[in-house]
């Protein structure tokens, strides 16, 4: 195969002069593998780079020979690389749009559930969700954030979308400005997005978002206002793991009380004897002593002095929920322990939480041969109080493949229907029979005609097949591998 003049197309591309190849012969060159240059690789990489991303020079990316490249040329090739995959992305976001809009309308739905469908439930659901969700690996929050934010780059921000073809832009960038323009008119949306489409390709994501936010605000002052109104009204606690032992915890609250709180955590932490500790872990300290100690109870802070006042005077009671072996409890061995909300904590950390004053023990048994709890109950259509918390802690979260909804906030659901009528015939109140589902999810499986689910009672896998036809699996934690 001869090659020449191969890489970008001007008219796709926004202009620009196309690099020369040539082939050397061998096999592959269509796919860009085998591609020699007639010139040295650096000027080739940054003709590609001034002419922007295309189908043919995404094919002879997989053949540039890095080690041929300077340092200036690697910069190069990191950003046409980059370029590609905001013009990757930019066909994805077509991709999503064209599925959000083809989703079974409320009417289809009610329709293929034989007229039994909930018209409130069918009016708003959205089934795009759950499928990209499950077929990307997404969360269900991230997925719709996907759709929702294709489905407006498609119908109403043009611009964005062709500067994010082009390369110029990151799709982090696009989606902001979807995001942050949806809360506004057409007009208003149009008139933003035409300054910020000057502005844009010379931005990192951070300064489109505070341009974004600065816009808003004067193209729409007294929508701003309402908006901040409705966002107090939202306000909330956020908790997120984080790695190594470790949680981000915070709040979304007004601007003006966070100040507030910052300038009281850094005036309690001053207060703090020089013991070695850093300005920043004392001011973590000092957060916590302010919200989980009473006035007057703080002596000093930290992870040894917190656990010596788990249940001492001034702390207000709490409930914490921690699964682990009993060998790893009792030193024996060294292995991770499940802290309820939020993951795997080391054994120390199990260790302090588990001989606090005040701790209760309960015990759970595990299956030798697969490491996933057992237990057995009555055949009753309530779970019992054992048994409720026996398959929270057996399965943590939302047993549908794309939900991280803790367990403990999700309604028990019966993996196949209980049998009011004659409970030993099937579908009976066990623990292999039942499965935590967020409401959002255990609508899902009890009124969506096209979403089925199936659990392996030994493995305790849920397979869950979709209106597509396509299958996704759910598995529970093995507490012993």
């Amino acid at each position: 195969m001869s090659v020449a003049d191969v890489g970008t197309d001007p008219a796709s591309a926004g202009g620009g002069a196309s690099p020369a190849l040539e082939s050397d012969g061998r096999e592959g060159d269509a796919a860009g593998l085998g591609v020699v240059l007639s010139g040295p690789l650096d000027e080739w990489v940054a003709g590609l780079r001034e002419a922007g991303p295309s189908a043919q020079a995404a094919g002879l990316l997989g053949g540039m020979d890095l080690a041929q490249l300077s340092a200036r040329g690697r910069i190069d090739a990191l950003v046409v690389l980059e370029q590609h995959l905001s013009w990757l992305q930019a066909k994805q976001v077509e991709v999503l749009a064209a599925v959000a809009a083809h989703t079974d309308t409320p009417e289809e739905m009610i329709l293929a559930a034989g007229g039994k469908l909930d018209d409130v439930f069918a009016a708003d659901w959205d089934a795009a969700v759950e499928e990209v969700a499950c077929a990307l690996r997404l969360a269900n929050q991230t997925a719709a954030r996907r759709l929702e934010a294709a489905t407006l780059l498609a119908a109403r921000h043009e611009t964005t979308t062709g500067l994010l073809a082009a390369g110029q832009i990151s799709y982090i960038q696009a989606q902001t400005l979807a995001e942050q323009l949806r809360v506004v008119d057409d007009s208003v949306a149009a008139q933003v997005e035409q300054v910020m489409a000057a502005k844009m390709p010379t931005q990192a994501a951070g300064q489109t978002r505070a341009a974004l936010r600065q816009e808003v605000q004067r193209a729409d002052p007294e929508g701003a206002e309402r908006r901040h109104q409705q966002r107090v009204r939202d306000r909330r606690v956020l908790h997120h793991p984080d790695e190594d032992g470790m949680a981000l915890f915070g709040a979304v609250l007004p601007a003006q009380q966070a100040a507030l709180m910052e300038q009281a955590v850094d005036s309690r932490a001053q207060d703090y004897a020089e013991d070695g500790r850093s300005l920043e872990q004392k001011r973590v300290d000092a957060l916590f002593d302010l919200v989980v100690n009473q006035p007057g109870a703080v002596g000093g802070s930290g992870a040894e002095a917190g656990a010596g006042r788990a249940c001492g005077a001034g702390r207000a009671g709490v409930v914490v929920q921690v699964t682990v072996p009993f060998d790893i409890l009792v030193g024996n061995e060294d292995g991770p322990a499940e802290l309820k909300g939020y993951g795997p904590i080391t054994a120390s950390q199990a260790r302090e939480l588990a001989f606090a004053p005040g701790t209760i023990w309960r015990r759970l048994l595990t299956a030798p041969e697969t490491g996933l709890l057992i237990k057995t109950d009555p055949t009753t259509y309530r779970p019992t109080v054992e048994t409720e918390r026996h398959v929270i802690a057996r399965d943590q979260y939302c047993a549908f493949p794309s939900c991280r909804m803790p367990a403990h906030r999700c309604d028990l659901d019966h993996v196949r229907p209980f049998n009011h009528r004659h409970p030993e015939r099937g579908g009976q109140t066990v623990p292999d029979n039942l499965q935590p589902l967020c409401r959002r999810h255990h609508r899902l499986k009890t009124h969506h005609p096209g979403w089925k689910v199936t659990r392996d009672a030994h493995t305790g896998t849920t397979t869950w097949t979709s209106p597509t036809g396509h299958a996704y699996t759910n598995t529970p934690p093995v507490y012993r591998e």
